[in-house]
């Protein structure tokens, strides 16, 4: 694990007004958590904030670029570049760190799939022999 560096120690200063800011090296970057929530991420010299359903609008609004963890390849995580502002204004940094905090705070709920919904499969005649006893689905507790 590489020693912090000057930016990584610098962010966790930025943040301390709004609780206990730990860091940890993982896959390359550093995550930011306050009060043991992950909010941001910090890579290649950049800072990116946790967004979720209620707050990447306000990202995409700003034209803040998503987190792309693999720059050749597609795909990208709901990290989004944080805005300039926070590292000039007070007022801002608070307001889009606790929305990253909010966001790394709630329930994740995946998207639904678009998928047109499948035709119920019929019983097989095995299936229906009610004779047949009942097999659990279920592993049991070791």
């Amino acid at each position: 694990m590489p020693a912090k560096d000057k930016f990584v120690d610098y962010c966790i200063d930025l943040f301390a007004p709004l609780g206990r800011i730990d860091s940890r090296y993982m896959f390359g970057g550093w995550c930011l958590y306050c009060n043991g929530t992950v909010f941001a991420l910090i890579a290649d010299g950049a800072i990116y904030l946790k967004g979720d359903a209620q707050n990447i609008p306000q990202f995409e609004a700003r034209g803040c670029k998503p987190f792309q963890p693999f720059p050749d390849k597609p795909g990208t995580m709901k990290y989004f570049q944080a805005p300039p502002e926070i590292f000039e204004d007070p007022d801002a940094c608070q307001r889009w760190a606790t929305g990253a905090i909010n966001a790394g705070s709630r329930p994740y709920t995946a998207r639904k799939s678009r998928q047109t919904p499948s035709v119920p499969r019929q019983k097989s005649p095995k299936a229906a022999d009610q004779n047949a006893p009942a097999k659990s689905a279920r592993r049991p507790p070791k």
